[in-house]
């Protein structure tokens, strides 16, 4: 079977367990990121590289303070001609964040603002959890994981003396993948 599942059409039962269960590993997404913490700021470039769908790089550069209640990040995007201001990203309920922003095109010269709710909960008629790990393999130097799982739970039902069978069991999907990697440098005057 080829990375990605074939799903089953509606009432048509999976053929085999690969369909219902699939686990993805190659990342679509691979960051490179060089941080230098410099009197209170955050100097970082950031060289992204995307293999799925279409082959993509991309490059910025990005400002932020090293604050705790930081509320700024600046943006420059020099392959797109792109420089963006955007806010942390504020939490409207537990699980619900809100971050806007401002933003520059200097090829188009054009300027725009955006907006974004972001969650790590929810997904279209599924169920979907996207999180992000972080490994700290020494000081200056950290791996993070960007993850997604789209699943339906398993099922069990039955019933007697109704138009329902005895015993039915839906065994569930799951669909999971490593969607990044970054790999993240970061040189500070308390590492040396």
């Amino acid at each position: 079977m080829d990375g990605g599942s074939v799903s089953a059409g509606e009432g048509q039962a999976p053929t085999s367990w690969e369909e219902l269960y699939n686990i993805n590993l190659i990342p679509s997404e691979l960051f490179l990121k060089f941080r230098k913490e410099v009197q209170g700021i955050r100097v970082g470039l950031n060289l992204e590289f995307c293999n799925a769908p279409t082959n993509d790089f991309r490059a910025n550069i990005v400002l932020k303070p090293l604050s705790p209640e930081r509320r700024w990040k600046f943006m420059y995007e020099p392959v797109h001609q792109d420089i963006h201001l955007l806010s942390k990203k504020i939490p409207v309920t537990r699980f619900l964040n809100l971050q806007v922003g401002i933003g520059h095109n200097f090829r188009m010269n054009a300027i725009g603002w955006k907006w974004k709710l972001t969650t790590c909960l929810g997904g279209d008629g599924v169920s979907r959890i996207r999180n992000k790990a972080s490994i700290g393999l020494c000081p200056g130097i950290d791996f993070r994981f960007g993850w997604r799982a789209d699943y339906v739970i398993p099922e069990i039902s039955g019933g007697l003396g109704s138009d329902e069978p005895l015993f039915n069991m839906n065994s569930g999907r799951l669909q999971a993948s490593l969607d990044r990697v970054e790999a993240i440098f970061t040189q500070s005057d308390a590492y040396c």
